[in-house]
């Protein structure tokens, strides 16, 4: 697989994800499809849904090879959370 240079910074890579996941998804697939993941071509506007991020990306890629993806957890602000709860949440 060849690798796909990153044609935007990250602020407006996110900015064109986001911009995106709001025209052609939310509406389309909230709440049905929510904790699904959808991997969207931020240059097309394709898009691919699955359970797994891994499948959503690499179907985009089979018909895209050059895309440039942007990853979201439907019905989600991020595709992953970083870092932990606070100790009193956990319990």
């Amino acid at each position: 697989m060849l690798a796909v240079t990153r044609q935007y910074d990250k602020e407006e890579f996110a900015t064109r994800g986001d911009a995106l996941y709001e025209q052609l998804i939310r509406s389309e697939f909230e709440p049905e499809r929510n904790g699904d993941f959808v991997a969207i071509d931020i240059d097309s506007g394709d898009f691919e849904i699955d359970r797994s991020e891994l499948a959503a990306l690499d179907r985009l890629r089979e018909r895209r090879p050059q895309a440039q993806p942007w990853l979201r957890k439907i019905g989600f602000r991020f595709a992953h959370k970083f870092g932990s709860l606070p100790a009193k949440a956990r319990t």
